[in-house]
């Protein structure tokens, strides 16, 4: 009852005008606190607060959760690193059983024609692993609805879906038992990848923006339509005239023999995969032929696809930008609700009592208790003692919540200090970037001199060959390497050797090296003329130290941040990778749906010659198809399978192939399938992608040409998150606007 008395209590109060709720006499309020067991426990519970709030700032939440003490003790250990890790591998878990599963992807081959059969868990087996995540997320739900409270749960499509999808999975589950996992559709599969989308946020926008997007995108996919219709109508008049030549008549038989083939000719030469082959049996006869299949991928391939690219690119950044300025609402007012809470802790009895703000030290106490990495800790204390003694103002506490975005850069441990003035040029010339570059000048000598032996005993049997002299080389390289090594821990200390991860990679690789090189030795002895290390399983030892010579290339990689363009670039393609999960999301979840409506629609359609199958013999295959290319393994007989195949398809090189293959063994219907996830992967997703990348590029370009300009200096490097491309042009929320929206949390009333 405490706990319920302290959530309706009003916490937040405000001695500034405005027009919110007048706070009751009595009330628990923080400001005014003064000393004695309720105070301290009242005013624990407000620095309990703050740290909640902070929390969500930092990580863009919602703050409308309930506000007591157990409740936020739920809420704090949810969002736990531990509890997050553990909901994270259950999403993992549940959507790897996929593999596993009937039919199991556990065999050496996707190949239809030496595949052995595969291993089939027996009943009960997977579906125990199954429910055992359901529970999980049935517990997830529950303790997400019970934060949110009954009136918040209502409103909130996420949970109901989510509460939605576990019933039907769970009756799902109870009929796979009682048909002793013999039914033919199992409906909770393709339902999965919800789970992995309603637990991350971002995923969400960017859903929410794919949405948005669809009526542009349909216009121009409408455009698409009506062109291939034209053109498809124009070119079976074209190819089937009375008075047909050879040319004509091939083109008709194979490309143009009906509407359906037409329909599908012209779309894969929408993508260019078929050209030239589909014009090549007319434009032979005529070369007048030649217009029509350009002017069909002028209009098709380069104006209409670029066209919903550019559209595609102009709706995602409208729409992310907008869910982006919500994100950025949510931290102001997360932000804005840890100040109200903290500044209320003023005693009434103070010199200016008039004066409202947070004192440092009371921040400070709240910021240990808040779960962030030590390095922001350290950045953010720092900044606050810079105010000094002084109340933060509520325009200084928001800034503190900009250096939660802000890189740290760990500052390098002292070097060694040498009284030898040679010592000290030794050292001086030793960590100098000038020994760096030489050593990269030593690696592409490694590299040069591996790829040169390689081209030079391509066409000799490895019996045959002698490496006499590759072996000195190698041997005089990771001697360098080693001697490299010892003297940079000499010039910098063995602190600031491995602060560098440059460096420790570097350790790492020549270490390698060395324990394969003593090997090499004790076995093989010295390299002499006539020397031929023996091959020993799959690789011999030596080919094991020359595969790790390859690796030496990556010591170029830090070449890059010296040149802008290039650093650029690899600054980008850094930030994708780090910030890909919710686009990578995206496309794993249309993977999974596809692949498992796959195995349900073609499962078993593919059968190798003389297995009962109607597929000819190799050597009767017409050129170029499925059977005389040996695409025998691209089928859906097992999910591993069906995401290969759906990969295959979606690069669009010869997809023009299993739209046959397929049409011929399961129907003309199958091509609806293949065409479908065309679009969703390769028009869709892929241009989503390619948005992204534009976006982030230019984003980085402009800002980091910016504060070079403002430095002066050319390697001033930026990097961030994807929350903060379009930070400069986001619009800050006002005061009254955050005011306004505290005033109306459903679990922690604010008074004015």
């Amino acid at each position: 009852m405490a706990d319920l008395r302290a959530e309706s209590e009003p916490l937040l109060s405000r001695a500034r005008g405005g027009s919110g709720r007048d706070c009751p006499a009595g009330s628990a309020a923080c400001r005014g606190v003064r000393g004695g067991p309720g105070a301290r426990s009242t005013r624990d519970l407000c620095f309990d607060q703050a740290a909640v709030f902070i929390e969500d700032a930092i990580q863009y939440r919602s703050i409308n959760h309930r506000m007591d003490a157990r409740s936020m003790g739920l809420y704090r250990l949810y969002y736990s690193n531990v509890s997050q890790w553990i909901l994270s591998f259950t999403i993992f878990l549940i959507l790897f059983l996929a593999f596993i599963e009937t039919p199991s992807s556990l065999t050496s081959t996707a190949d239809v024609r030496y595949r052995s059969a595969p291993w089939d868990p027996p009943c009960g087996l997977t579906e125990s692993v199954e429910v055992l995540c359901l529970l999980v997320f049935a517990a997830d739900v529950s303790v997400k609805s019970y934060l949110v409270g009954w009136a918040q749960f209502r409103m909130n499509l996420w949970l109901l879906a989510y509460l939605a999808v576990l019933v039907v999975s769970l009756m799902d589950w109870i009929v796979s038992l009682s048909l002793v996992c013999q039914e033919p559709l199992r409906i909770r599969r393709l339902l999965r990848p919800f789970f992995l989308m309603q637990n991350s946020s971002l995923m969400k926008k960017t859903l929410k923006c794919i949405r948005s997007s669809l009526p542009e995108m349909a216009s121009v996919l409408l455009l698409l339509v009506v062109h291939l219709c034209v053109f498809t109508m124009f070119g079976m008049l074209l190819f089937t005239g009375k008075k047909q030549g050879d040319g004509q008549d091939r083109e008709r038989l194979m490309y143009f023999h009906n509407l359906p083939e037409a329909l599908t000719s012209l779309l894969v030469l929408l993508t260019t995969a078929n050209n030239p082959d589909v014009m090549t049996p007319a434009y032979s006869k005529n070369r007048a032929y030649a217009i029509f299949f350009i002017v069909f991928t002028l209009i098709g391939s380069l104006f209409l696809m670029n066209l919903l690219t550019a559209i595609i690119y102009n709706q995602f950044r409208g729409y992310l930008m907008k869910s982006f300025q919500t994100s950025l609402f949510r931290r102001r007012l997360g932000a804005r609700a840890a100040y109200e809470v903290l500044s209320s802790t003023i005693a009434e009895g103070e010199a200016h009592p008039q004066e409202v703000g947070v004192k440092p030290q009371d921040f400070l106490q709240v910021l240990q208790k808040v779960q962030l990495d030590s390095s922001h800790k350290q950045a953010i204390m720092e900044k606050v003692r810079s105010y000094g003694g002084d109340l933060l103002s509520a325009d200084e506490f928001q800034k503190l919540f900009n250096e939660f975005d802000k890189r740290v850069i760990k500052e390098p441990p002292p070097r060694p200090e040498y009284p030898s003035p040679f010592l000290q040029s030794a050292q001086f010339f030793f960590s100098h970037r000038y020994f760096d570059y030489l050593g990269n000048l030593i690696a592409l000598g490694n590299l040069l001199s591996i790829s040169v032996f390689l081209v030079v005993d391509a066409d000799v049997l490895p019996e045959d060959r002698d490496d006499f002299i590759l072996g000195i080389l190698n041997c005089v390289f990771i001697l360098y390497y080693l001697l490299e090594l010892l003297l940079k821990v000499f010039a910098l200390g063995l602190p600031g050797y491995l602060a560098y991860s440059s460096n420790v990679f570097d350790a790492l690789l020549t270490i390698v090296l060395l324990v394969l090189e003593i090997s090499t030795l004790a076995v093989y002895r010295f390299p002499h003329p006539g020397w031929k290390p023996e091959m020993l399983g799959l690789l011999s030892l030596w080919d094991m130290a020359r595969l790790v010579n390859m690796l030496i290339v990556f010591r170029f990689l830090r070449i890059i941040p010296s040149v802008k363009l290039m650093a650029v670039v690899a600054s980008t393609i850094l930030d994708l990778i780090r910030n890909m999960r919710a686009f990578g999301g995206i496309l794993v979840v249309v993977y999974y749906i596809f692949a498992i409506m796959g195995i349900n629609l073609f499962r078993g359609v593919i059968v190798a010659p003389g297995n009962g199958s109607l597929a000819p013999d190799n050597s009767s295959a017409t050129c170029g198809s499925f059977e005389q290319l040996e695409y025998w393994a691209n089928n859906f007989d097992d999910f591993a399978a069906a995401l290969i195949t759906l990969w295959n398809v979606m690069v669009v090189n010869n997809w023009q192939v299993f739209l046959d293959a397929y049409g011929r063994y399961s129907g003309p219907w199958s091509k609806i399938y293949f065409v479908l996830w065309w679009l969703v992967s390769s028009v869709i997703w892929v241009n989503l992608f390619l948005a992204l990348i534009l976006e982030n590029f230019l984003h980085k370009w402009d800002r980091c040409s910016h504060l070079q300009s403002l430095a002066g200096d050319p390697d001033t490097t930026c990097q961030g998150r994807v929350e903060l491309l379009f930070r400069d042009v986001l619009e800050e929320p006002a005061e009254e606007e955050l005011m306004e929206k505290l005033s109306h949390h459903p679990h922690l009333p604010l008074c004015r």
